[in-house]
């Protein structure tokens, strides 16, 4: 993600404490720092949502409205995410157009949560092929401390499970929206993701800032919730071997169980 030079003393460091099993906030390998989600947020978002992971923290907005289908899709609502690193949340995050960060953000984040199924997109038809609900997802980074990936799919799960949209009706060729009815949106799956880092040639879940900046390779993995795949990127200089690929598979279906039960206590 966010790429800054380190000191070759703090990498040899870093390496050095992951070889011997150790971290230096303390966390076994496998182990995610203390998450806390939140939905409802934003009062005036038909569906939003918190989520920190350590000191990372995101707010997701969710704002439906009716357009157009894509030509390609005339049968399916239509979902688009986008994601805003804002200046205040790391030094080197700047105002302006996205950078590579905040699009790879955007389409991972996208990925997982189309390619997961977790919206009923054929429900959001409203007349085939004219008049579609559109669900805009919006991405605020308030706070970089590492690993937003988990933590921008864990808060637009949440915040998609929160939006409700207004009931309609069609008269002629109009459509009515009636506000006093509002439903939720229809959610089929619960996809999320896990990032692991490779360092030291040893993978450790949920890298934080500093480990972020010195990893080798960065394997992100979405699953859906019967441990299949839905979406994988993969980052860093440093190939993975097929065994390290396996591994990380196996260890992101054991955290991302973890995980859900963040959106079990909603």
């Amino acid at each position: 993600m966010v790429q800054s030079v380190v000191p070759q003393i703090i990498k040899e460091s870093v390496a050095n404490l992951i070889k011997n099993g150790e971290r230096a906030d303390g966390r076994a390998l496998d182990q995610y720092r203390e998450i806390s989600l939140e939905t409802g947020v934003i009062k005036k978002a038909e569906g939003s949502a918190r989520v920190k992971i350590g000191k990372t923290q995101i707010v997701v907005g969710a704002k439906p409205q009716i357009g157009e289908p894509f030509p390609d899709t005339p049968n399916v609502g239509v979902l688009i995410t986008n994601s805003e690193l804002l200046p205040m949340a790391a030094p080197n995050f700047e105002a302006g157009p996205p950078n590579e960060t905040s699009v790879e953000l955007s389409r991972v984040t996208d990925r997982c949560i189309r390619e997961g199924k977790t919206v009923d997109l054929e429900k959001l038809v409203i007349i085939p092929g004219k008049k579609v609900w559109m669900i805009f997802l919006d991405l605020h980074i308030v706070d970089y401390d590492g690993n937003l990936m988990d933590a921008a799919v864990l808060g637009s799960l949440a915040a998609l499970m929160n939006t409700k949209i207004p009931s309609t009706t069609i008269e002629g060729d109009e459509v009515v929206i009636d506000y006093e009815k509002m439903v939720p949106i229809p959610i089929k799956e619960q996809p999320l993701m896990c990032t692991l880092a490779k360092i030291g040639g040893e993978l450790v879940a949920d890298p934080s800032l500093e480990e972020d900046d010195v990893l080798d390779a960065r394997i992100s993995i979405g699953m859906r919730t019967d441990g299949s795949i839905c979406a994988m990127q993969k980052g860093g200089s440093v190939p993975l071997t097929r065994e390290e690929v396996l591994k990380a598979v196996g260890m992101a279906q054991k955290k991302t169980k973890e995980l859900r039960e963040n959106i079990t206590k909603l």
